[in-house]
């Protein structure tokens, strides 16, 4: 893999801003929840865990020996990627952190915080489409065009993509998922799930393409193993999404269907 500024980053202001940042994300998690327990109301506890369990995810992602092995070595830098941009994201998501939020928040922020998630801007970025093409396209960018050589020689540009590459994976999450935090702009479920086939389908043949066309730089046997783990370890992940995506529309029908079926016995 190309040769990367690595002797400085235990120290780079970048990096450090990374860990205080996620360690901030997790303190005041931890504040909202204890607020609500405080005001006699309850939070379920695997929502925390997920937020925790996303945190810690993103941080051995951004800073310490596996991150920096990753500018190295393209096959560790592809685990890096299915755990900044999937498996974190996912994680984040599921802690409903803006649900979170709005309940710990006062009434008049918590209600002016909902107005503006329920405007047009908000409703654009939240898009599965948009989302789609934040996230994937974003990853055909990097990986194919000479970002991909610059986020290993500039570690300032390597954060910026790292940041891109989270909250890409984690808007697209939220939009195929539509939920659990509040999603006013909810698309229908046979919509997100066609935005989720595209998207992995354009996820895999991305992958193929670094199989059989690596980067510049790049040994040709760690292109593949690199391609390989961003295939299949990302499998699970889509996989997640998918029964996330599907699940509640499954069991909705089921609860319709049982309706439907109790009154025509009265």
């Amino acid at each position: 893999m190309t040769k990367a500024v690595d002797q400085t980053w235990a120290t780079d202001p970048a990096q450090l801003i990374w860990v205080a940042a996620v360690m901030s994300a997790m303190v005041l998690y931890g504040l909202a929840h204890k607020k609500l327990r405080e005001q006699g109301s309850t939070w379920p506890a695997h929502r925390t865990v997920s937020w925790f369990a996303g945190c810690l995810l993103v941080l051995v992602s951004v800073y310490g020996p596996l991150a920096q092995l990753a500018h190295h070595d393209f096959p560790v830098h592809m685990v890096v990627h299915v755990l900044l941009g999937m498996l974190a994201p996912l994680m984040l998501v599921l802690a409903a952190p803006v649900t979170l939020t709005l309940r710990a928040l006062p009434h008049a922020t918590a209600r002016r915080l909902g107005r503006l998630l329920s405007g047009k801007a908000a409703g654009f970025v939240a898009n599965p489409f948009v989302a789609a093409i934040l996230n994937v396209g974003g990853l055909w960018l990097i990986y194919r065009s000479p970002l991909f050589v610059l986020m290993h020689h500039n570690l300032l540009v390597g954060a910026f993509i790292q940041l891109h590459v989270l909250l890409a994976g984690y808007l697209f999450s939220y939009a195929i998922l539509g939920g659990p935090d509040p999603a006013p702009h909810r698309r229908s479920p046979g919509e997100r799930a066609a935005v989720m086939v595209m998207a992995i389908a354009a996820h895999n043949i991305l992958a193929k393409s670094l199989y059989a066309m690596p980067p510049a730089g790049l040994q040709v046997t760690d292109a593949q193993t690199g391609a390989q783990i961003m295939y299949y370890a990302g499998m699970p992940v889509e996989i997640a999404l998918l029964i996330g995506l599907c699940l509640p529309w499954i069991l909705g029908n089921r609860a319709k269907s049982h309706r439907r079926k109790t009154a025509g016995q009265l």
